[in-house]
């Protein structure tokens, strides 16, 4: 997958590692993979994690016992993991690789489970993003599933609120232009608006999968309004606070007038038998 440009260098940068360690990133990490343990088999199931970045849910399967293969477009982020990783102490098989989400290099059904928790970003065509849930369902199971992430299509509005990004012109240029079209771009490269990317409508996130050949299970919203919140990370560190913060998520989950208030969407879609 050769990403565009300005996406390379926002992550050649570094700026993925850790960022599931602090404030609203916690509630991404902990919510994502409170999804995956919904869905995937038991230990020590097959998980190919396509767009895995530096490794964080990649590490956390391989030390639950799942066998591990991530994927990714981005040389650092391989690095990084394959690092990652050998530091881990698992003792289960796993693998980092550069690879394209809309190729991947594995034969048909050899993963019980395939996360996308980022290549849909970044295809900023609807037919790229088809292809690269086609090519998951291609590699999972029967009856495996496939967990694809995407970013709402109100992020930048949300986050330019709660962070007075509006107040900058330029920023609000880019703001109309995901609201009108989910087209994401930076024309200044300005380091704290991100880079190329699309930004899904909830309803079309479940359509893509279907239309991938999957059958879909829920959209889940994984953040909720949460992530909005300032002292979010203070909050998510202390145990009672977090418990009440998570309850609460479950319940809104699939509310569809809520969706859209979470930065991160989830699909789960399930090859069929």
């Amino acid at each position: 997958m050769e990403l565009p440009e300005d996406v390379l260098r926002h992550y050649e940068g570094g700026v993925e590692a850790g960022r599931l360690d602090h404030a609203a990133g916690q509630v991404e990490r902990d919510r994502t993979r409170e999804l995956v343990l919904r869905h995937a088999p038991p230990p020590p199931a097959v998980v190919m994690d396509v767009g895995g970045g530096p490794g964080a849910h990649a590490v956390w399967l391989v030390q639950r016992g799942y066998a591990v293969h991530l994927v990714d477009a981005t040389p650092l982020h391989v690095e990084q993991a394959q690092a990652a990783l050998s530091a881990s102490g698992a003792s289960t098989e796993w693998s980092a690789t550069l690879g394209d989400a809309r190729a991947l290099d594995a034969p048909a059904e050899f993963a019980d489970i395939v996360l996308l928790l980022g290549p849909l970003y970044h295809l900023t065509e609807r037919a790229d993003r088809v292809r690269a849930l086609a090519e998951a369902c291609r590699v999972v199971k029967k009856g495996g599933v496939v967990v694809a992430a995407a970013i709402s299509r109100f992020a930048s509005v949300l986050d330019g609120m709660a962070r007075h990004l509006i107040d900058d012109p330029d920023f609000l240029a880019i703001v109309a232009n995901d609201l009108e079209h989910g087209q994401h771009r930076n024309p200044k490269g300005v380091p704290d608006y991100f880079a190329t990317a699309y930004f899904h409508r909830p309803e079309e996130l479940g359509k893509e999968l279907v239309d991938a050949g999957l059958v879909l299970e829920e959209v889940v919203g994984l953040e909720g309004p949460s992530w909005l919140l300032p002292d979010i990370g203070e909050r998510w560190a202390d145990a009672a606070r977090r418990a009440t913060l998570l309850d609460l998520l479950r319940r809104i989950e699939h509310e569809p007038a809520l969706l859209g208030v979470s930065a991160h969407l989830a699909a789960v879609g399930r090859k069929p038998a």
